[in-house]
C-alpha cells in the first residue's frame, strides 16, 4: 500500500498579532486566530485523507512563549490524531528552541519529538514501501553551520524521508540557518526531503524530491498570497507525488486596480469595487492592500483623499462579508496636458523638485542615512523591505521619495494644506 503523509512548517502557533491587525478589531480576532485554525485545519486533512503521518518541520511555536492555553490547543489537536492512529513527526526549528513549551509540554505517545541528536525511525508496516523517517532538531536558536552530515545515513532498500529546518541555498528575506545546498540533498540517498524556515513555498523535483511548503497562514501583508501545505504520496515502488493543499482561514493579498482613463469619481469607485468582489473566492476570510494605477485626471485627487477611498472600499468590503481592507495606495499619475506643460505652478514645481532635489547629492546622503539608522532598529525578517542590495536600497528609497513629493503636490493642487 502506497504511504501517504501531510507535510507542513512554520505554523507560529498563536503568534502575536502584527500592529497593523490592531487597528481593527474584528480583524484582529481573525488574525490573532488564524494559526490556531491553521493548524485545526492541518489536522481535519490529514483526518479526512486518512494519510499515514503528520510531518511537522519546525517553528511549530513562535518564539519564548509560556502560556499553557496554546500548550493544551497544541495537545488537544495532535490528540485527535492519536485517537485516529496517526502519528506525529516534529522537529525543533529556531524559533522552537526559545520556547518553553517546548521543553515542558506533554504530548501524546505517537508525537515523536526529535532531539538534537539525529535519529532514524523506522515505520512498522504491514505492506507497501518499508519507510524511515529522519531527524534533527535545533539545540539553540541558532544553526549557523550545515546539520546534514550530523544526519544517520539512509537506511538500504527503504524510502528515506528526512525533516530539516534550514534556510537550504540562502533566502532574501531570512537570516542563514543550518545552510545547504539543493544538489547535497539530491545527493544523500533520500527520496524526500521535507524542509522548514522559509516562508515561501517551493518544490524541487530530482534523485530527492525536496520541498519547503512555507508558511501555512501569513501574518501580514507581507506574506501574501496562498498559502497552503503538502499532501504527499510515495507509492509502493518509491515514487513520490506531492498536491498542495490549502490551510489558511486567512489571506492577504495585494491587488492593483488600473484608474487609466477614469475621468469620474463614481467610476473609479466601481472599478475598485469590481476588484474586490473578484476576492470572495473560497473558504477563507481576505485581507487585501489596494494600490491605484494609471494615468487618469483624477490622480491628484485619489492621493489626496486615500481615507475617502479606502472608506468606500470598506464599506464595499462589509457588504461583501469576509474581507478587509488593509491600505489603500495610489500610483496613479494625472494625465499630461498642455497646462501641465507651462504655466502650471504645481506643474513647474513638481519639475524643480524632480530637477534640482531628488537628483541631488546632498538629499541623496541625508535619505541614505535616515534610511540606515531606520534598518538598525528593524528585525532582520523586515530588513529587506529597503532592498537586498545597494542597488536595490536607491530603487526603494527614490521610490519613497517621489511617493512623498506626489502626496505633497495633490495636497497643494487641491488647494489642501501641504
Amino acid at each position: 500500500m502506497p504511504f501517504r503523509f501531510v507535510h507542513t512548517a512554520d505554523i507560529h502557533l498563536d503568534s502575536p498579532l502584527r500592529s497593523l491587525a490592531l487597528k481593527n478589531e474584528e480583524l484582529a480576532d481573525v488574525i490573532g486566530a488564524a494559526s490556531r485554525s491553521a493548524l485545526t485545519r492541518i489536522v481535519d486533512l490529514c483526518l479526512a485523507e486518512q494519510v499515514d503521518a503528520l510531518l511537522i518541520a519546525g517553528d511549530l511555536y513562535d518564539g519564548d512563549q509560556t502560556s499553557m492555553k496554546t500548550a493544551l490547543f497544541l495537545a488537544r489537536e495532535l490528540g485527535r490524531l492519536h485517537e485516529a492512529g496517526i502519528p506525529t513527526y516534529i522537529i525543533r526549528g529556531n524559533h522552537d528552541a526559545l520556547s518553553k513549551i517546548t521543553r515542558e509540554l506533554v504530548l501524546p505517545d505517537s508525537v515523536k519529538l526529535f532531539g538534537g541528536r539525529a535519529e532514524a525511525v523506522p515505520l512498522a508496516r504491514a505492506s507497501g514501501p518499508d519507510i524511515v523517517i529522519h531527524g534533527l532538531s535545533f539545540r539553540e536558536p541558532r544553526a549557523p553551520d550545515c546539520l546534514l552530515p550530523s544526519y544517520k545515513p539512509p537506511v538500504e532498500g527503504a524510502v528515506n524521508i528526512g525533516l530539516m529546518h534550514t534556510s537550504l541555498g540562502g533566502s532574501l528575506s531570512h537570516d542563514p540557518y543550518a545552510p545547504v545546498s539543493l544538489p547535497e540533498l539530491q545527493a544523500s540517498g533520500f527520496r524526500y526531503w521535507a524542509l522548514g524556515h522559509i516562508h515561501q513555498r517551493a518544490e524541487y523535483a530530482g534523485a530527492a524530491t525536496v520541498v519547503m511548503p512555507g508558511i501555512p497562514q501569513g501574518r501580514d501583508i507581507n506574506e501574501a498570497g496562498a498559502k497552503s501545505v503538502s499532501l504527499v504520496t510515495v507509492s509502493d515502488n518509491g515514487e513520490i507525488t506531492v498536491q498542495e493543499r490549502s490551510v489558511a482561514s486567512a489571506r492577504f493579498d495585494r491587488i492593483e486596480v488600473d484608474l487609466a482613463g477614469v475621468f469620474d469619481w463614481s467610476d473609479a469607485v466601481a472599478r475598485i469595487a469590481r476588484s474586490l468582489e473578484a476576492q470572495t473566492a473560497g473558504d477563507h476570510h481576505g485581507v487585501v492592500r489596494l494600490k491605484l494605477t494609471g494615468s487618469t485626471p483624477l490622480a491628484w485627487r485619489l492621493r489626496r483623499e486615500l481615507d475617502l477611498v479606502k472608506a468606500e472600499a470598506e464599506l464595499t468590503a462589509g457588504r461583501l462579508g469576509r474581507l478587509f481592507v488593509e491600505q489603500v495606495e495610489s500610483a496613479c499619475r494625472p494625465l499630461e496636458t498642455k497646462t501641465e506643460a507651462s504655466g502650471d505652478p504645481v506643474a513647474e514645481l513638481a519639475g524643480l523638485i524632480a530637477a534640482d532635489v531628488l537628483s541631488g547629492p546632498a538629499f541623496r546622503d541625508l535619505a541614505h542615512e535616515a534610511a540606515n539608522e531606520l534598518i538598525k532598529g528593524l528585525p532582520p525578517e523586515l530588513r529587506g523591505l529597503f532592498g537586498q542590495d545597494e542597488a536595490e536600497f536607491a530603487q526603494r528609497l527614490d521610490a519613497l521619495a517621489r511617493d512623498g513629493v506626489d502626496t505633497v503636490l495633490a495636497r497643494l493642487r487641491e488647494g489642501g494644506e501641504a
